[in-house]
């Protein structure tokens, strides 16, 4: 049965958007569940059982359609893409003024954003994550929705609850590509079954308690606990530390021989409670300016 799609609607507050931006922002290592279709210039992708298509116009207004028969995501689709947030403000509180090279990545990327993912969802993607570079995220979060989750649309799948998760077996999850992964993915997932609610508490507590609770669960290390908290439970505080930033410490701030929980110190107290946002910034220019090289 092929699915059709409701007219465009524009979304308010967010024209500061280019495509460029828009691309960065969905494409590049905060979620990975979404798809250029260049035919007809629009960005697909789905989070937790919303399915939604974003393209932009000539007038830089944002528009997005979802599935007819579908339930309306609009409300959904501003949180998610953080519209009711004051990003110019957050920006300008960050210390750009006596950062040279943080004014220079806040120049480039001017309206990059922090999305605002499902919390439960983002925690999985980023498991995935281990020593792999976002197109093999993607495959890996794609074939552990196409195996075990929801249909939203036939053909299209949500990513599986971590009940489903419990469900499936390690030797599942290793055929479906994600390697020693599925070992840690499997014990945690019966880790959250035996601590109903776990996730949902963790989400709601303050960041230092909300991470060590995240440590505490298999395969989870800073770097991940510190993108599930940025990117899915929406705490600017989170300042994730992965190979770019690294490089980016280093080579830019001089910080050699700093271990990771050395740098990720350094980037909360440096760029303060939005170090978060900062990070960002950072690693887009960094991996923008690695492609031109």
């Amino acid at each position: 049965m092929s699915v059709t799609w409701s007219d465009w609607l524009p979304l308010e507050h967010t024209s500061q958007f280019t495509p460029a931006l828009l691309a960065e922002t969905l494409d590049g290592g905060q979620a990975f569940r979404w798809s250029f279709h260049a035919d007809d210039d629009f960005w697909q992708g789905t989070f937790g059982k919303h399915l939604v298509r974003i393209r932009i116009e000539k007038s830089m207004t944002l528009r997005c359609s979802f599935p007819n028969g579908a339930e309306n995501s609009i409300n959904a689709l501003r949180s998610y893409l953080g519209s009711e947030t004051n990003w110019e403000s957050i920006l300008d509180s960050l210390p750009w003024r006596s950062d040279e090279h943080l004014a220079t990545c806040l120049a480039g990327f001017r309206g990059l954003r922090i999305l605002k993912q499902p919390f439960a969802e983002t925690v999985l993607c980023f498991l995935c994550s281990a020593t792999k570079q976002i197109p093999q995220i993607k495959i890996m979060c794609a074939r552990l929705a196409a195996e075990l989750g929801d249909e939203i649309v036939p053909g299209i799948h949500a990513l599986p609850t971590w009940e489903q998760l419990n469900a499936a077996s390690e030797v599942q999850l290793r055929a479906l590509g994600l390697g020693f992964r599925a070992k840690n993915i499997k014990r945690t997932a019966e880790q959250i079954a035996e601590a109903p609610g776990l996730l949902d508490t963790i989400e709601g507590l303050p960041y230092a308690e909300a991470k060590a609770k995240l440590l505490a669960l298999a395969g989870i290390g800073e770097k991940i606990a510190d993108c599930a908290l940025l990117f899915g439970a929406g705490k600017l505080e989170a300042f994730p530390v992965d190979t770019w930033i690294i490089k980016v410490l280093q080579t830019r701030y001089q910080l050699h021989g700093w271990t990771p929980s050395q740098l990720a110190q350094f980037g909360r107290v440096h760029f303060g409670r939005y170090a978060g946002f900062a990070q960002q910034f950072l690693f887009s220019y960094e991996r923008l300016s690695a492609r031109k090289r």
